[in-house]
């Protein structure tokens, strides 16, 4: 299990995925998974594979997309400009490597261009420029030649270069985009490894686009499942870096698997919330429970959905996400995978019935 993880989420990671151009990553999850189950897709492209008995319908969802830009102009003299697809902070932009993906799917590697500090008064020096002041230099000398000989054109994807690399200290690892791989790499491996047992219930295994613009893949994707109960796999924002409050620290590298009370886009069912803690005590699998005071996740989306579906969020907490590098322990990638199981297993009619029914 923990070789195939690690190989998984290599894979994912280094895929180039960013929201609305999903299909690098969406292909991995039918290969993964075409043996598994019936795999369909909505028309928004969020992907899915069914597996199981008749029963109630579990949703074990991870989103497909990551954050990235999208190429907004190219100037006379052939640079790029571009604008943000998901959250960035302008800190982290420049100087760092990125693809273009053009419409022949050639990748083209460039950076995002800075000024050396000899050329700039000491007040700009310490000033955040906004992404609208940056570009992309790809080694073009006009805009004919990106356009030409490179093959890029307005609207081209744009993803952050970050190869997947493990650290010093044992299992911790290093990637870009582990918001949210790690989501896709635990729904891939929870449905691998529950087709080859008994559960009772009919699993929908799914990949959502588009999360990281706003909840949207997961809108159609509900519809489109009509699940009883969804079980949203992520990678959060770790808090035990310098600059958090360690008495506030709700999601710390090896802490276990985060499992989600609240956050500004959902209220995690009450009833299932401690289904899922009694589950991970009775099971030993470390974890660690989190109120967020900002961020959202599909459960914001999945929980009105239809009638309105009872969801969670377990996730891995990894730091520095939406940026070109972030760390996890995959220690708690596994403890993830392992809950995400054993709450699979426990989601038969009579316990999905008592989640649903208030009169």
């Amino acid at each position: 299990m923990r070789t195939k993880a690690v190989s998984l989420l290599q894979e994912l990671t280094e895929a180039h995925s960013v929201s609305g151009h999903e299909d690098e990553v969406r292909a991995i999850f039918v290969d993964e998974l075409e043996e598994c189950g019936e795999l369909s897709a909505d028309r928004n492209g969020s992907v899915f594979c069914e597996t199981g008995n008749d029963g109630p319908r579990v949703l074990v969802a991870g989103h497909l997309d990551e954050v990235g830009f999208m190429v907004q102009n190219i100037t006379h003299d052939g640079f790029i400009q571009f604008v943000g697809i998901g959250g960035w902070w302008e800190h982290n932009l420049l100087s760092q490597r990125v693809e273009i993906l053009n419409r022949g799917g050639d990748k083209v590697l460039g950076v995002i261009a800075s000024r050396p500090p000899h050329f700039l008064p000491e007040a700009q020096r310490r000033q955040v420029m906004s992404m609208d002041q940056l570009f992309i230099d790809v080694g073009a000398e006009s805009r004919r030649d990106v356009m030409e000989n490179f093959g890029i054109s307005l609207g081209d994807p744009i993803a952050p270069v970050s190869a997947f690399a493990p650290l010093g200290r044992e299992d911790l690892f290093m990637a870009k985009a582990f918001d949210n791989r790690v989501g896709m790499a635990g729904t891939i491996q929870a449905g691998q490894i529950l087709a080859q047992s008994a559960h009772p219930n009919r699993l929908i295994l799914c990949g959502t686009v588009q999360e990281e613009v706003g909840l949207r893949g997961a809108k159609t994707a509900a519809n489109f499942a009509k699940p009883d109960v969804a079980i949203v796999l992520e990678g959060p924002p770790a808090d035990d870096a310098p600059g958090f409050s360690r008495s506030e620290c709700q999601g710390r590298l090896g802490g276990g698997v985060q499992i989600r009370m609240f956050d500004p886009s959902a209220i995690t069912n009450p009833r299932l919330a401690r289904l899922a803690i009694e589950t991970a005590q009775a099971e030993g699998i470390p974890h660690q429970v989190t109120v967020r005071r900002s961020g959202g996740t599909d459960a914001g989306s999945f929980h009105v959905a239809n009638e309105g579906i009872p969801s969670i969020v377990l996730g891995v907490p990894a730091r520095y996400i939406h940026s070109h590098n972030a760390i996890i322990d995959l220690n708690d990638y596994l403890h993830m995978l392992a809950l995400t199981i054993a709450l699979v297993r426990r989601l038969d009619e009579e316990t999905v019935e008592g989640l649903i029914t208030y009169l």
